[in-house]
């Protein structure tokens, strides 16, 4: 192996010109540290890494690799490295971890973390995560476990900081700065009155700049909101979104302050449901990930695949009605492909903003119908711009103007279907209780083939047989 200085390993060149991933220099020094089982420079180059770019780079380690980075750095995994692990290898690292790295991590971590850390369990190692936590950890963590998956009960973290409603900023800074269990990162004082309803709460800004006489109560702010067990991580992600939230106390069925939620937890459902409308428009199965090997691939795409060679067949039946057509005008073979596959694109640029209109609730009721006829508007513009460039393309090529008109109605038509299509799917989804992005993307592909082929071999029928 290579000499290299101490200087050398301890200040690696860590980040890529965008200032947040990792240079493949220093990734590329990890693997060697790995691949010739070096513990001390492994250790040495991960030192100064954030404990998400730690769990960055063990996902992206081959399983063989992942396993010899494991066994020389296990004894380093701490809460924080571990909270940031996807969960779709998270299963496989915390297999491989000494039982009391495991359990000094679990302690490390906020009652949120080990919630989403356990969840997913079988009910024998969920016993021996939670065995390390203490009876009060514990006992928190075993009722968010109670509440529904994907509820605000599952997101919360029962760490929470709360005073009298009679306080004073004084008395509230003196008890801050006696207790020993305070969570490391809160953003507010949550008030409550005896029988522990939240009525408001306090941001640390603006306690640390008051006077000490002052009275809590005097200094709520207007963002304050509750935020039901019960409710969807959904719905819960919306409400940080729309009212600039940092964090929200959580409540049960009689209003008990139970938990709280953090802009970071909102913005991972965010991230999530991003994630999931993207991969769903996809056809694809929103458990992929890019750790999964080739046959768990090919086993979550190949239903998308199945679903999508029957509703090509719709295609396939329509084309084989003007076998006639095709066969006395050998160039409709040619031309079919750009009127279908221009309707895809216009309905999966329509749809794509209607699912995410959807997400964001910007698209509903009492919007649905101006959005529908400014989705028809614009196709109808857009059939017609493109009416014109490929009729006069269809005449000056083949010298026919027939043809050219053909081709300028049926694209006219494809791209009316593209554009209602695109916002009507996901709104019939929606209005059916279904994911706006499940299988719509399939569907309006399906709409947009079958009239495109549809419209244009008809029209070529009627006007050029």
């Amino acid at each position: 192996m290579t000499d290299k200085s101490p200087l050398d390993i301890q200040t690696p060149p860590e980040r890529d010109d965008d200032g947040f991933e990792p240079r493949p220099e220093l990734l590329a020094r990890i693997d060697a540290a790995v691949a010739e089982g070096e513990r001390e420079e492994l250790n040495a180059l991960l030192e100064p890494m954030h404990g998400a770019d730690i769990a960055d780079v063990i996902e992206r380690l081959a399983p063989a690799r992942r396993r010899m980075f494991l066994d020389l750095y296990s004894g380093e995994i701490d809460g924080e490295i571990l909270s940031e692990i996807d969960e779709s290898i998270r299963d496989e690292v915390i297999e491989q971890l000494p039982r009391d790295v495991l359990a000094d991590a679990v302690r490390e971590m906020d009652s949120d973390d080990v919630v989403n850390l356990v969840e997913d369990m079988d009910e024998p190692e969920r016993a021996r995560i939670l065995a390390a936590l203490d009876a009060t950890d514990r006992a928190a963590v075993q009722q968010s476990l109670t509440y529904p998956e994907y509820s605000a009960g599952r997101l919360m973290q029962s760490e929470v900081v709360t005073a009298p409603e009679h306080w004073t900023v004084g008395e509230a800074i003196d008890f801050l700065r006696n207790e020993e269990w305070l969570p490391e990162q809160f953003y507010h004082v949550i008030l409550v009155d005896p029988r522990r309803h939240p009525i408001g709460y306090v941001a640390l800004g603006r306690l640390l700049s008051s006077r000490r006489d002052a009275a809590l109560r005097d200094l709520g702010e207007d963002s304050f909101r509750t935020i039901s067990a019960l409710a969807e991580e959904g719905d819960v992600a919306y409400v940080f979104n729309q009212y600039h939230l940092i964090s929200a106390p959580v409540v049960d069925a009689d209003d008990r302050l139970v938990g709280v939620i953090t802009i970071d937890d909102a913005m991972a459902v965010l991230d999530e449901e991003h994630e999931e409308d993207i991969l769903r428009l996809a056809g694809v199965s929103d458990e992929s990930h890019v750790s999964d090997g080739p046959v768990t691939t090919a086993r979550q795409r190949l239903p998308w695949l199945v679903i999508n060679l029957f509703t090509a067949s719709l295609s396939a039946l329509v084309i084989s009605q003007f076998e006639d057509t095709i066969t006395a005008l050998v160039a409709l073979a040619a031309l079919m492909p750009i009127v279908a596959s221009t309707g895809g694109i216009a309905g999966t640029q329509s749809l794509a903003v209607a699912v995410r209109a959807l997400a964001t609730r910007d698209l509903n009721r009492s919007n649905a119908r101006r959005v529908v006829l400014r989705e028809l508007g614009a196709g109808m513009l857009n059939g017609a711009g493109l009416a014109l460039i490929l009729g006069l393309a269809g005449t000056l090529i083949f010298g026919d103007p027939r043809l050219g008109l053909v081709l300028g109605l049926a694209m006219i038509v494809n791209q009316i279907v593209a554009a209602l299509g695109g916002v009507l799917v996901p709104l019939t989804l929606n209005k059916l209780g279904l994911d706006p992005a499940l299988a719509s993307g399939t569907f309006v592909t399906t709409m947009t083939d079958v009239m495109g082929f549809f419209a244009f071999l008809g029209l070529a029928t009627v006007i050029l047989l």
